[in-house]
């Protein structure tokens, strides 16, 4: 067992786990570390506790200390140089004519790298960009390309549901999406009503897979031969989450009458199925 702290460095990042250094680190405290990225400072997530080690990344990594009232002083100064580098580096992007949208920039507590979040349509050649922004500002400079979704994580905005993203709220890591799950879930293959903001396949749609997985198990399917108390019949239409069944009478034309799943016998279940056409007519809002 190793006693460890979790740090987050954004609101809805990973966790990285650091040795407290024998340190007693309080829930929502500010620490400094070393990071793959250089020196940061990070948000206590997870107070000191101890946890098996095949459950760390060797090696584990010292804090360096945590954050004095010079260090928080400092964050904000780089908030404020995160500001005119945005502003600077878009007047450069325009004077290079740069077909590329500047999304974030970051200073690292150090001050020893900026770095600039940008989309674009295909592969940019920034390399003057690069060094007239060395020129600057004195340090060095990361430009990195990044996707739909990582924009939208960074931006934030509110999504259909009226609520903040997801993404930005509480999702740490991006999951795969795929049509199949909104076909699972009875959801119309409209883009419309199955993408996010940022144009790709609805997060929810994977954190709430496993429900619905739960419920097609104890649910008859769309097309499915039951046998309810009054007749045998096909269902048409089907509410997971109430158990709700629309069965229409086999060799009749009366209107399908409403039953719960437990009121139902399945003789043969129905199956859910993506033709092809379905799939490639909506592979884009898959992509990351």
């Amino acid at each position: 067992m190793t006693e460890i702290i979790g740090v987050r460095f954004k609101s809805a990042g990973k966790v990285y786990y650091f040795s407290p250094k024998g340190e007693k680190i309080k829930l929502g405290g500010q620490v400094i570390v070393e990071t793959a990225r250089g020196v940061e400072c990070g948000d206590v997530v997870i107070e000191n506790r101890f946890v098996e080690d095949d459950k760390i990344v060797p090696p584990l990594k010292e804090i360096i200390r945590s954050a004095t009232p010079a260090d928080l002083k400092t964050i904000e100064q780089n908030k404020v140089k995160e500001k005119n580098a945005m502003k600077i580096c878009q007047e450069k992007i325009a004077a290079h004519k740069l077909d590329m949208k500047l999304v974030d920039v970051e200073c690292t507590f150090d001050n020893n790298k900026l770095l600039f979040y940008f989309t674009a349509e295909s592969r940019v050649d920034f390399r003057e960009l690069v060094k007239d922004l060395a020129s600057v500002f004195r340090t060095r400079i990361e430009l990195r390309q990044i996707g739909v979704r990582d924009e939208a994580k960074m931006l934030g905005g509110l999504g259909v549901c009226g609520r903040p993203f997801c993404c930005k709220s509480f999702l740490g890591d991006f999951q795969p999406v795929s049509i199949k799950m909104a076909k699972e879930q009875g959801l119309s293959l409209n883009p419309t009503k199955i993408s996010g903001t940022c144009g790709r396949l609805m997060c929810c749609l994977k954190y709430e897979q496993d429900c619905y997985e739960e419920l097609l198990k104890i649910t008859p399917k769309v097309g499915a031969y039951v046998k309810t108390p009054d007749f045998k019949g096909y269902v048409e239409e089907v509410n997971l989450l109430t158990g709700n069944l629309k069965v229409k009478r086999e060799k009749s034309d009366d209107a399908p009458v409403n039953y719960n799943k437990d009121d139902v016998e399945v003789i043969r279940d129905g199956k859910i199925r993506v033709d092809r056409e379905e799939i490639k007519a909506l592979r884009s809002l898959e992509d990351k």
